[in-house]
């Protein structure tokens, strides 16, 4: 997939968003299906425990910048994070009502990101954090450069997330520029962690997505066809979802790579000129989604 390599971006935190998430919201909200709409919850719906995890990695080496844009960036990065764990709390509290177990979920989910925090290096984590930045940051490609991967999603959810992908792009470079100019990170440790980010977050996808199905009423025989059938979806090898961003992804493997030699992707001044002009996130997000390709 192409992105446009002339087009950068700014860490601008935004606050005081209404994404309107309320009961108004259909259960299944992606296309009337069931597996797509637990898939993409499944994929948002540990960010608040995420995003706590992410700011203190970072924060732990705040005090050892020098350098005064990096200090800046890091505030921003802070206030950004901050926002994106409200909103999809926000979003959370809408799954709670529809019956998924939210609050046992991130319950272990904190747990599991506690632990990591006590049991690898400072270093490490930060590793990680740079890794699941970077991750999260392709899912601006990953959902919103083609029209198609979110068509017949509801307007509001779509515009959450595109939100959210909005600002991982813009501060997609933070935590991996603390890792090698504070914390002195050395390439076999980000690709280990990339690795090991990798394999945690498609653990976690499936296993989320299967125990809200569950909450759901999907027995097992049903719930692994669901599986199986949306494969291609995900991992098909043109158009996939995930498999789409396998190139980037694999980028982060270059020894001398940055994450800013990836440029935002083609529609990102659709969504800024939209919420400049209104601001307004649903018609930013609309915005973002008309001018997909």
């Amino acid at each position: 997939m192409q992105i446009n390599q002339n087009i950068t971006s700014d860490i601008k935190p935004r606050e005081q968003l209404d994404f309107k998430l309320n009961n108004e919201i259909p259960k299944y909200w992606f296309r009337g299906d069931a597996y797509k709409t637990r898939i993409v919850d499944g994929f948002q719906l540990a960010f608040p425990e995420g995003e706590r995890y992410f700011i203190t990695s970072v924060r732990f080496f705040r005090d050892m910048v020098q350098d005064p844009q990096l200090q800046e960036d890091i505030r921003c990065f802070i206030r950004q994070e901050g926002q994106h764990g409200m909103m999809h709390t926000a979003f959370n509290k809408v799954l709670a009502e529809q019956g998924m177990p939210v609050e046992k979920i991130l319950k272990r989910e904190k747990g599991n990101l506690d632990r990591m925090t006590r049991q690898y290096s400072p270093r490490f984590n930060l590793a990680l954090t740079a890794a699941f930045e970077h991750f999260t940051a392709l899912m601006a490609e990953t959902f919103f450069a083609r029209k198609d991967v979110m068509a017949g999603a509801h307007p509001r959810v779509r515009a959450l997330m595109g939100w959210h992908a909005i600002e991982e792009m813009e501060h997609r470079a933070v935590a991996f520029d603390v890792y090698q100019k504070a914390a002195k990170g050395g390439y076999w440790m980000r690709v280990m962690a990339m690795t090991l980010a990798v394999v945690k977050v498609f653990i976690a996808l499936y296993k989320l997505t299967d125990e809200m199905l569950v909450a759901d009423g999907f027995k097992l025989g049903k719930r692994l066809t669901m599986h199986l059938k949306n494969l291609p979806w995900l991992f098909g090898p043109r158009k996939g979802v995930f498999s789409s961003m396998l190139p980037n992804l694999l980028a982060y493997y270059k020894p001398g790579f940055h994450p800013n030699q990836q440029a935002v992707i083609h529609n990102y001044p659709a969504w800024i000129a939209a919420y400049e002009q209104s601001n307004d996130p649903l018609l930013a997000g609309e915005a973002l989604y008309q001018a997909a390709f």
